[in-house]
């Protein structure tokens, strides 16, 4: 009976371009070959299972081999490349740090450095596990990692490259190996599956390969359990049922069930994944990469970002079209909430159904909005109704225009232009996404709230009614901004000619504000109902001066609202600083 060699040591990459995913690495050691180039000593550094050792034995073998072909690979006929085949090499010598990390060991191999190579041009030492050397090791090795003989090269692997003192480091060429990516791994589990003639399906190969997080190794291990699981046809579903992996069917139909508002059919679909065994928060960080990948289907450039199976990136593409951007954003917020909060809830599972339960209630927001844009038809036909009557009183009144065509050039001149120039749809510019998520909410309330604008038309009004409406505004928004409101209700505004409005300010601060000032001209033109007026902020001469107060001064102030303190002053001697 044969016996059976696992895949991750029997598809062992042999040559630089058989390395799967390192091709900035494996080029680079090859221009350093043909250039002879070659540092003293590497170091190869990386997570496990990503070609850290496979690297350095192939650069042993090559740079050993006496007939090298044109692409820079070891030739496998020569005495160097066989002896290397068979793992007789006396040029080639691999230590584990790992159970070989004290200062005698380290001796050992320096002794060994002294002689030179009877076959071939170098000795090579591949010391794995680096990190795992005692630090008396490490000071015993420094010389002769410095100084080596010409014909010595040293090849350190670790994974944990912050362990190694600065001192090796520097004399080191350092090469940070890479997490492999999914669709690298997927071909090679494909390659593999058909030199072993198994049968594999390419969603199947993509699950095996986000399970192995970026190492190969880890992926071949994974797919020679499931071949002894399956046999010689791995399916889709062979693989999720031995990996214990929730299908991607199940975040498709609970976002379907989102999607319909459909509450109760998400509680029975979360209910049938407690009961298959998946933990609450296994689900919900499941349906936090579901709606990731969705909104990665929304743009056309970030479709790469999308590593599943060509039948999985079609049902993305498909779910993706009946979902809005900010729908997928909203929905994600409340998903990372969910999973930075799970660990802390006592009823973990509660947890869980009350964030599907906001899921779906997003959906009815939505359709609130959705039908905000059938009154634009009617808002036209109210518009167009007043333009009969503006010309008649333009008829009767035939000054006004003169007057008001006179006045429009000195209008920059004042406050109110700036105040134009601003106007409240550019915050939507901002990158935040909660800003964003807050500025919709607002709309919304404020499209299901408000009724349509009355048309403007002109009229007259007396500082009777501008007094009026200039408290009822600043009382309506005394809580939502109490100091903005507080300075500007201190003084009463005055009606001027040409519907200018007047107004004393004593908070540089407040009157620098110019989007809510043109909040305030906007509330007055509609309810005053005239489209004329004009805001005038007047600063008050206590602002102008913009002098700080000196201590004497403050002394002065506080004496004049509390007599008592010039007594309290005198009866305890006390001095003012300066």
């Amino acid at each position: 009976m044969e016996n059976f060699v696992v895949s991750a040591r029997k598809y062992r990459p042999v040559t630089f371009d058989t390395v799967v995913g390192q091709k900035s690495i494996t080029s680079t050691l090859k221009n350093a070959i043909k250039n002879n180039h070659l540092a003293q000593a590497f170091l190869f550094c990386g997570p496990r299972g990503v070609g850290k050792t496979t690297c350095a034995r192939i650069l042993a073998k090559t740079i050993n081999c006496e007939n090298l072909t044109d692409n820079i690979e070891a030739c496998d006929e020569c005495e160097s490349c066989t002896s290397f085949n068979n793992a007789a090499s006396f040029n080639i010598h691999e230590l584990d740090a790992a159970s070989n990390n004290s200062v005698d060991d380290i001796r050992s191999l320096v002794d060994q450095v002294r002689i030179p190579p009877q076959v071939g041009k170098y000795k090579v030492y591949i010391i794995d596990e680096v990190h795992m050397l005692s630090a008396s090791a490490f000071n015993a090795f420094l010389k002769t990692l410095e100084e080596p003989p010409a014909y010595a090269k040293f090849i350190l692997a670790t994974t944990e490259k912050h362990k190694i003192i600065p001192t090796i480091l520097s004399r080191c060429q350092i090469f940070d190996f890479k997490r492999i990516g999914i669709d690298d791994i997927a071909k090679h589990l494909s390659f593999v599956a058909e030199k072993e003639n198994v049968e594999a399906e390419t969603d199947a190969m993509h699950i095996i390969a986000q399970k192995a997080d970026g190492a190969l190794r880890d992926a071949l291990s994974i797919f020679d359990q499931i071949v002894s699981f399956s046999g010689a046809n791995i399916t889709y579903k062979n693989v999720i049922e031995n990996l214990n992996v929730l299908d991607y069917d199940f975040y498709f139909k609970i976002v379907d069930s989102i999607l319909n508002k459909n509450i109760t059919q998400s509680l029975l679909i979360f209910n049938t994944i407690i009961e298959n065994g998946f933990e609450g928060q296994h689900f919900i960080i499941g349906l936090a990469e579901h709606l990731r990948n969705l909104l990665v289907c929304k743009d056309q450039e970030t479709l790469s970002l999308l590593e599943v199976g060509d039948t999985i990136r079609n049902r993305y593409a498909d779910q993706s079209a009946l979902c809005e951007v900010m729908f997928l954003i909203r929905s994600l917020e409340i998903t990372s909430r969910c999973d930075i909060e799970y660990k802390t809830s006592n009823n973990k599972r509660l947890h869980v159904e009350l964030a599907l339960m906001q899921l779906c209630s997003l959906r009815e927001k939505k359709e609130v909005n959705t039908n905000v844009p059938i009154a634009p038809p009617q808002k036209k036909t109210e518009l167009q109704k007043p333009k009969p009557v503006v010309t008649e009183i333009k008829e009767h009144k035939k000054p006004e225009p003169v007057i008001s065509e006179e006045k429009q050039p000195e209008k920059p001149i004042v406050s109110d232009k700036p105040m134009e120039k601003t106007p409240l749809p550019k915050i939507p510019g901002s990158i935040s996404i909660k800003r964003n998520i807050r500025k919709s909410d607002e709309e919304e309330n404020r499209n299901e709230s408000n009724k349509p604008p009355k048309p403007i038309k002109n009229l007259d009004f007396n500082q009777e009614d501008l007094e009026l409406h200039w408290t009822d505004y600043f009382n309506s928004i005394s809580e939502k901004l109490p100091s903005f409101a507080s300075a500007l209700s201190k003084y009463k505004p005055e009606l001027k000619e040409d519907f200018k409005i007047e107004f004393k300010i004593d908070n540089k601060i407040v009157a620098n504000d110019k989007i809510n000032i043109n909040n305030v001209q906007a509330y007055l033109k509609e309810y005053l109902q005239n489209s004329e007026l004009s805001l005038v902020p007047i600063m008050t001469e206590k602002e102008e001066s913009n002098g700080a107060y000196t201590d004497q001064e403050k002394f002065e102030e506080m004496k004049k609202r509390n007599p008592d303190l010039k007594d309290l002053k005198e009866q305890l001697n006390l001095e003012i600083e300066f």
